[in-house]
């Protein structure tokens, strides 16, 4: 895998070649101007207007205005997508009712090489504040990453290696707010500049809170009655703090035909886990308060360059490096719990067709190369290697009213687990396991394909139907698992003899646009063979209850609702309505599954000037009190109340200063697919005064 990695590094340094002048033609698009081409479905121009799948984008603009926070809590909101919200420090994104490893989180379209979908609460090392862009992809149909985007594909794209010029000697960005329902405070900013064909990128974010506050008792009552507590009469959740630091750098060299370049990045977390605030019957110092720290130091290089071939118009290439470490500590004395360790490669390598005749096209290669580690008293998983290599093509047939997308995928994927000398738990022996009697080297191949075909009867009408069939390989922690997990507060035992999970499914997507309206809705249905999930067993161990990793059949269906329209335009004023909604099911052979988002609907009312500009949000979620898993507790449901003002401080000049209300009612709103969600509610009333400059 290493040879294969530096080969591809090699080969691409040597095809992009350095360029003879610099080109002024490629500019970027300004930060006001709506994003038409979506960069993850393909590695070919795609306009968001003619996808088959759905897809959102979260520009620049929106990053700043957005309340800074982790990945998955920035996502929320959106149609079909929720967040784990393992408290203010770790959040990872929920796509259609799946979270884990079947949702890949990306940074430029290469793996993150971290820990978050080892455990919920687990920080994804990107932050949303680095972001130029972030891309949300749902559904299965994302053959160009590979089977662990199962659910989904999030892709945080920023700009670290530069891939255009500058178009003024130095610009950039700079932003900051304060927030008083935790006392945060947050500034990001980059700043780029060039001489001749060399363009260096520098950027930074940093953010601190407190513990924050929230309606009611943090323990819900339900909790409560069935555990026999007393909660304590806090309004805060306690151990909720949170520090990030996030720096980074890089340099490219842009010539006529292409470009390439270098970055590094630093990010530095501290943040808190919130725990059962109680006063009987165990005091809540007893229990042991911890705080987690998370550090990665990533190494980029990307590149791209035109060629003069027939056949091929582009070749580009990514390669992505971390050093990632998370250890639990204590928060009374310090003592260094269990160490999480993930080092690895990751390098992609495409090629692009010429275009003709509304063809478009690329062939691609995938490889990844992880050492993982988790050391100390909750170790639950061992130390794993993992290695995956993957091929795959797309291709795109555009024929003015109707097309056809078509992709094709082969995945193989090893993982080999240091076995040595482990101890078999008594839970997972009572289940007919054994670690010395087990294979060590676990090996998967998938095959992949989709097929998506649309129709354009009109300018403003958009039809599509996509069919795919998509493989996704075990996790380390679904295959080997046998220990107890702090993150869940459950003793877990993997099945190192699992097959690939793999899922069929179909999704319908209709879009209307005209001058004042949009429209986009999907439909979709997924029937998953070997679907892995965790069932109690009924025993204990460690004195936590045990979950056990099966396999069964389960199906998934669901829609996603987004309209917008315009009610009065009067030069540069408008007054804009905005409605989104969402609903997701899902049935497994041994009942329901668990932490299935409740339906959702949002409408929003907008006025905006060129000076100025105004939302009002009314968000409410369903209660989660049918089709429950067996051992989960009813979740409320909730209305939120949320305002935002925006104001251009200099007439032409893109400096704004902007004020938001969240939750204005100060209502407990409970996130379903938590494991938190019964200790720790969401934020409750909190204000926001902020800045963001553009230059």
């Amino acid at each position: 895998m290493a040879i294969l990695i530096r080969n591809l590094l090699l080969a691409s340094s040597a095809a992009l070649g350095l360029g003879h002048g610099v080109s002024d033609a490629a500019a970027p698009a300004k930060a006001d101007e709506p994003v038409e081409v979506i960069i993850t479905a393909a590695p070919y121009a795609v306009s968001l207007q003619t996808l088959t799948t759905s897809v959102n984008v979260i520009g620049r603009n929106e990053l700043d205005m957005a309340t800074p926070a982790g990945l998955g809590d920035v996502l929320n909101g959106l149609s079909g997508v929720r967040s784990t919200f393992f408290g203010p420090g770790a959040s990872r994104p929920v796509i259609r009712g799946l979270s884990g490893p079947r949702v890949m989180i990306l940074q430029n379209g290469v793996g993150l090489v971290d820990a978050s979908s080892v455990s919920p609460d687990h920080a994804v090392a990107s932050d949303p504040g680095e972001a130029t862009r972030i891309e949300v992809l749902r559904g299965p149909s994302t053959l160009a990453y590979g089977g662990s985007g199962i659910g989904g594909v999030v892709n945080i794209i920023d700009d670290r290696v530069p891939s255009t010029k500058p178009q003024s000697p130095i610009e950039g960005r700079l932003s900051g707010s304060y927030e008083t329902g935790n006392e945060g405070r947050s500034v990001s900013g980059s700043v780029k500049t060039g001489m001749g064909p060399i363009v260096v990128v520098a950027d930074m974010v940093t953010r601190r809170s407190s513990d924050y506050q929230v309606p009611s008792n943090p323990i819900s009552n339900r909790l409560a009655k069935q555990d026999g507590l007393t909660a304590a009469a806090d309004r805060k959740v306690l151990n909720s703090s949170v520090e990030l630091d996030a720096y980074g750098a890089g340099a490219s060299y842009i010539g006529e035909r292409g470009y390439i370049g270098a970055s590094v990045k630093r990010t530095d977390t501290t943040y808190g886990v919130p725990y059962r605030q109680i006063t009987a019957p165990i005091d809540p110092a007893a229990e042991g308060q911890v705080e987690l720290h998370m550090k990665q130091t990533r190494l980029d290089v990307r590149g791209e360059r035109e060629l003069d071939l027939e056949t091929f118009s582009k070749i580009q290439f990514s390669i992505g490096h971390a050093d990632y470490q998370h250890a639990e500590i204590a928060v009374n004395d310090g003592a260094v719990g269990t160490r999480f360790l993930s080092k690895g490669t990751e390098a992609r390598f495409e090629l692009v067709h010429r275009e003709h005749n509304g063809h478009k096209g690329a062939i691609g290669l995938q490889a990844l190369k992880r050492d993982f580690q988790a050391i100390g008293d909750e170790a639950f998983v061992p130390s794993v290697e993992v290695s995956e290599l993957g091929i795959f093509t797309l291709q795109r047939f555009d024929r003015d009213i109707w097309g056809v997308d078509l992709g094709a995928r082969l995945d193989q994927r090893k993982l080999t687990a240091d076995l040595a000398g482990r101890l078999t738990s008594d839970a997972a022996s009572s289940g007919g396991l054994d670690w010395a009697k087990a294979d060590r080297t676990q090996s998967f191949t998938n095959i992949s394909a989709s097929l998506g075909l649309f129709w354009k009867p009109t300018d403003q009408l958009f039809y599509a139907l996509s069919l795919a069939r998509n493989g996704r390989s075990p996790s380390e922690v679904e295959l080997f698992a046998d220990g107890p997990h702090g993150g869940t507060s459950t003793y877990e035992i993997g099945n190192p003899n699992f097959k690939s999970e793999t899922v069929t499914s179909i999704e319908a997507t209709v879009r209307y646009t005209t001058d004042r309206a949009h429209l986009e809705g999907h439909l979709y249905r997924a029937h998953y063979n070997g679907f892995i999930e965790e069932n109690p067993t009924g025993q204990v161990q460690n004195d936590l209850p045990v979950f056990r990793f099966t396999q069964t059949g389960a199906d998934f269906h669901g829609f996603e609702l987004d309209a917008s329209y315009d009610l009065w335009t009067d030069g540069d004023r408008s007054l804009k309505v905005e409605l989104g909604s969402d609903l997701v099911r899902g049935d497994t052979d041994a009942g329901s599954p668990a932490r299935i988002p409740p339906y959702s609907v949002t409408g929003k009312i907008g006025w905006q000037t060129a000076a100025y500009s105004a939302e009002l949000e009314l968000r409410h979620v369903g209660a989660a009190d049918q089709h429950l898993a067996a051992f989960e507790l009813p979740t409320d449901s909730y209305n939120l109340v949320n305002v935002t003002a925006h104001w251009k401080l200099i007439e032409g000049k893109s400096w704004r200063l902007f004020l938001d209300a969240h939750n204005l009612t100060d209502e407990t709103a409970r996130e379903h697919v938590s494991f938190l969600k019964d200790v720790a509610p969401m934020p409750g009333r909190s204000f926001r005064i902020g800045s963001a400059l553009t230059f």
